[in-house]
């Protein structure tokens, strides 16, 4: 699966036009809707939002279309691909094969698959807090060329990154690879005698009455699915397709916000794992990674969190265990900023300060324009804002740190969602750029362009 990182420093979103607000206001509910519909207006978002505290849903509603093919409306019961929310389950599954005395999480790897390269040395528990040093399978060349497309079991990817050197030496450092889940999967079927799929649906879906969750298969129908959408250029299309079921116990379940919800309480119960496993799961263990979960603070308030990004979808779900508070938020849109979406909800339920998005209108601009801005540009030495642009769609990639993407508003101008900003290009003649100006909080801030 994908993962959202962190933003570079200088689009650290600076709040401007801040609004204040009670924690838990009667009104929560106008006031997200207030805040989604700006991103909807924008062709930014589209899915469902649920804020709860404790037993109380404070606001919950569903934005924009689950099909435009046939203009079907998301609804509460839609369903949408939750990406990496899965390792969440994955997690708990591990811990209660451990309960049942079925494995431990100080077993090896070669006890599972004996001839594992180091799997005397990889331990449960390294797979679980992305320690292992093995690995991630989807960064390999052949990931988007085959593996989205072509179905491959679980032993067909292990394979892929099996015999792959470590990054690290185990337990020496984390490092987010979804190659650790694909193989705490292929552990649960091996141990459970199950599928991963039936494993999950017996022993969480159904105790917690998950109806309307599951395991994807793309020759399945699946009722009330949302379809998923990509925006390129302006212009909005299917995304690409993608054969989920090889995401397996790292990213192929799908659910609704309704769901994750009851997925939420009953991580605060012993209705599927016991105290002790549940102390472990959500306890920091190296740097943020916990048992299938980050973990930060924000705002002072412990957040236990996961985020999902995949082939048409974005998916969130953040817990604060001491404040009995969730904000879940689902979206079949790929190119929701779903980083600020979910930040910003967070500061409107804890009265903190956030910004209505303004509204930007994009526009679609030919590729040779958009092909004129591509380069680095220098922002101080040694860091660079590069300008990449990839299927019809315009990135900002810092020096060192994910992508974030670019909406034209005009010819020279684009629109940063994730922190509110514009980034305005300049050019010495009609054709040869010659510098990018930042624009965020009454700031700017000038990159040169060097290649």
């Amino acid at each position: 699966m994908k993962r959202s990182k962190i933003f570079f420093p200088l689009l650290t979103l600076i709040f401007v036009g801040y609004i204040n607000n009670l924690y838990a206001q009667e009104n929560l509910q106008q006031q997200t809707d207030e805040y989604i519909n700006a991103y909807v207006e924008m062709n930014l978002f589209n899915g469902s939002v649920l804020i709860a505290k404790g037993s109380e849903i404070l606001a919950s509603n569903a934005y924009g279309l689950a099909s435009y093919e046939f203009c079907i409306p998301n609804v509460a019961e839609t369903k949408f691909r939750i990406g990496s929310l899965t390792k969440g389950f994955t997690a708990v599954a591990i811990m209660q094969l451990s309960e049942d005395h079925k494995l431990s999480l100080e077993d090896k790897l070669n006890r599972f698959i004996p001839d594992y390269p180091r799997g005397d040395e990889i331990t449960i528990k390294n797979l679980l807090t992305h320690t292992s040093g093995i690995p991630n399978h989807t960064e390999f060349s052949d990931y988007n060329r085959d593996r989205r497309v072509y179905h491959y079991d679980v032993t067909e990817t292990i394979s892929t990154f099996k015999n792959k050197k470590l990054d690290f030496n185990p337990g020496e450092k984390s490092a987010y690879s979804n190659s650790n889940y694909i193989l705490l999967g292929y552990i649960i079927e091996k141990v459970s005698t199950m599928s991963y799929e039936k494993y999950i649906n017996e022993n969480i879906f159904q105790p917690l009455k998950m109806l309307n969750s599951g395991f994807e298969h793309p020759d399945n129908i699946i009722k009330n699915f949302s379809g998923g959408y990509i925006l390129q250029n302006n212009e909005l299309h299917k995304s690409h397709y993608r054969d989920m079921s090889n995401a397996q116990a790292s990213g192929a379940l799908y659910s609704t916000v309704g769901d994750l919800y009851l997925w939420d309480r009953a991580l605060y119960s012993d209705k599927i794992i016991g105290e002790k496993s549940r102390y472990l799961l959500f306890n920091e263990y190296k740097n943020n990674f916990t048992y299938g979960w980050g973990i930060v603070n924000v705002y002072k308030h412990k957040m236990i969190a996961l985020a999902g990004e995949t082939d048409g979808f974005r998916a969130n779900i953040s817990r604060f265990p001491d404040d009995d508070l969730c904000i879940i938020v689902l979206s079949n849109f790929e190119h929701t900023p779903l980083n600020r979406i979910n930040r910003d909800l967070i500061a409107m339920v804890f009265g903190e300060k956030y910004a209505i998005p303004e509204i930007q209108k994009t526009i679609a601009l030919p590729h040779e324009i958009m092909q004129s801005y591509e380069g680095a540009y220098e922002v101080s030495p040694g860091f660079n804002f590069n300008i990449i642009v990839e299927d019809k769609r315009c990135f900002c990639q810092p020096t060192g740190q994910s992508k974030l993407e670019l909406f034209a508003i005009a010819e020279n101008e684009f629109f940063i969602p994730e922190a509110d900003a514009i980034i305005h290009f300049t050019k010495k003649d009609s054709s040869k750029t010659e510098k990018l100006i930042l624009k965020q909080g009454g700031r700017e801030v000038a990159a040169f362009k060097i290649n």
